[in-house]
């Protein structure tokens, strides 16, 4: 979950809608970038729920789902008047992933699977709103929900998901370990184990016609941890993470990949205003 109060300056609008041809050249995916969420804390910037929505030929494929319908609803049922107020969780219908979806032109049924970072609030509220979908997650992190790890909220679990799990894999990734998420033909998704933010914590890698786009969650919660080793926002991801020294290594990994391999992965985060190529409505 993210509580965190600053923000990056540096503007990131190189994603719009990308599309990726087959061999054949016919398109396969549609990327749309997509806000599901908005936290603000008096007196800080805006923070965002930087959510992916692939367009694929047998239908559609959300990363992260960000804040949902009934959170909207029955915030205090659903999340509790503590995690609202440290969190900053703002309600808008709008602003949730199934309206996003539906002012694109796309019926809930045609969200096919969602592929989650991990399971933190601010990340899962929007599953109840795709009942029919298949949730693809990493068996670390859905072992933690269903021992009733403190930082996951319950409700946003009741209606039952259709959960994919994928235990550690053995196919290489630029250096990191990936496992191959299966959502259809044509697409190209993998977990790629960022872990420390949660244990189960992953990236989730999408093909692009050239190269990849690497979803990072939040192994960091700011683009300029790339490159800043003291930022501000350190300590509160530190305080944040389940394993923090898990999570340094993974911020590690992250800027091993955006110095040796800017030409092949592009990168973004799930809560850095700055990275939404659009701006907010």
């Amino acid at each position: 979950m993210a509580a965190f109060l600053l923000l990056s300056e540096n503007r990131f609008d190189r994603f719009d809608a990308i599309r990726t041809p087959d061999r054949e050249g016919r398109a396969l995916n549609r990327i749309q970038h997509i806000n599901c969420g908005t936290l603000l804390v008096t007196g800080y910037p805006t923070v965002v729920c930087h959510c992916l929505l692939l367009e694929g030929e047998q239908g559609l494929v959300l990363i992260d789902s960000g804040i949902g319908l009934a959170d909207v609803r029955d915030p205090v049922g659903r999340l509790g008047q503590e995690l609202i107020d440290m969190a900053g969780f703002q309600f808008h219908e709008h602003d949730t992933a199934v309206r996003r979806v539906q002012s694109l032109g796309f019926s809930v049924d045609d969200v096919k699977h969602i592929v989650l970072t991990h399971c933190d609030p601010d990340h899962t509220g929007g599953l109840a709103d795709f009942p029919a979908a298949q949730i693809h997650v990493a068996a670390e992190e859905i072992q933690q929900v269903r021992a009733g790890h403190w930082r996951y909220v319950s409700s946003h679990f009741e209606h039952g998901p259709r959960w994919e799990t994928y235990a550690r894999g053995t196919c290489d990734w630029f250096g990191l370990e990936s496992r191959p998420v299966q959502v259809g033909a044509g697409l190209d998704v993998r977990l790629i184990p960022l872990n420390g933010h949660t244990l189960g914590h992953c990236g989730v890698a999408v093909r692009q016609e050239q190269g990849w786009l690497l979803h990072v969650g939040d192994a960091y919660y700011l683009r300029a941890e790339l490159t800043e080793d003291n930022h501000p926002v350190a300590a509160l991801a530190a305080q944040r993470a389940d394993d923090d020294a898990r999570r340094r290594d993974s911020l590690a990994e992250l800027r091993r990949l955006y110095t040796e391999h800017a030409n092949e992965i592009e990168l973004c985060g799930y809560h850095d205003l700055s990275e939404l190529p659009e701006p907010l409505e």
